[in-house]
């Protein structure tokens, strides 16, 4: 079997974040399976050939199941197409990779992952912080804030989660941080804790918001449901000034 399938990280959204051989891949590629967040700009390094499909799937919308999209990625590359597999952020992180690598490992397809920028990384970028800070932010602990169901996980480490010398980041945590915010305060982590709110990376309306953990839990409460992709900083550190 001559197809091969590239897991290119697309990063945060801005195209100038993505690395030289992500570019390559996608300029070289006949087919491009990509997310919903690494659509726009990004997909303009595609060449004028490729065949590009959108597999995203987002919360509360009509999406492709996880099967569709591995199989999809086996069928290409079984016709000896080269397939990219273009994911937003860093393709590692919560991006299901591990389903579609294993997808590929059982129909005998060969890959390779490239790594781009995750966007714990690009808000904190961003805001103009660091992730670590020597003495009072030693650990950065990156966590979903939604299980299959979408809602809050119940087997958090809210011990760790509520360490007040760690940086932690939430993805998929718009809808639930509110009800996160509770658990953490219940163990522990000052009310007052600052937080820095990071919507639509790298695209044209990317907003940052810093605020309290407690002041972040009141705001989404009232917001509604929103469809702008987010990631959620808090800690000692998301309290800086870019």
């Amino acid at each position: 079997m001559s197809g091969f399938v590239s897991f290119v990280s697309a990063g945060p959204g801005d195209p100038e974040l993505v690395t030289m051989k992500a570019a390559a891949r996608l300029r070289e590629a006949g087919v491009v399976l990509y997310d919903d967040l690494a659509a726009g700009a990004i997909l303009d390094l595609a060449g004028p050939a490729a065949n590009l499909v959108a597999v995203g799937k987002r919360a509360g919308r009509p999406s492709p199941r996880q099967q569709h999209v591995s199989r999809l990625l086996v069928e290409y590359a079984a016709t000896g197409a080269r397939v990219v597999r273009l994911k937003s952020g860093d393709a590692g992180i919560f991006g299901r990779l591990e389903e579609e690598i294993e997808a590929l490992r059982a129909a005998g397809i060969r890959y390779e992952i490239i790594p781009g920028v995750t966007s714990a990384c690009a808000a904190a970028a961003q805001a103009g912080i660091p992730l670590t800070r020597r003495q009072t932010s030693r650990r950065v602990q990156f966590v979903t804030g939604a299980d299959v169901t979408g809602e809050l996980p119940a087997d958090m480490n809210w011990a760790a989660l509520a360490d007040p010398e760690a940086t932690t980041v939430v993805y998929m945590g718009r809808r639930t941080f509110p009800a996160l915010a509770a658990k953490l305060i219940a163990h522990g982590l000052a009310p007052d804790t600052p937080a820095l709110l990071a919507e639509s990376l790298g695209h044209a309306d990317e907003r940052l918001g810093r605020m309290t953990v407690a002041e972040l839990a009141e705001k989404l409460t009232d917001a509604g449901a929103a469809t702008t992709a987010a990631v959620i900083l808090f800690g000692a550190l998301a309290g800086g000034h870019a």
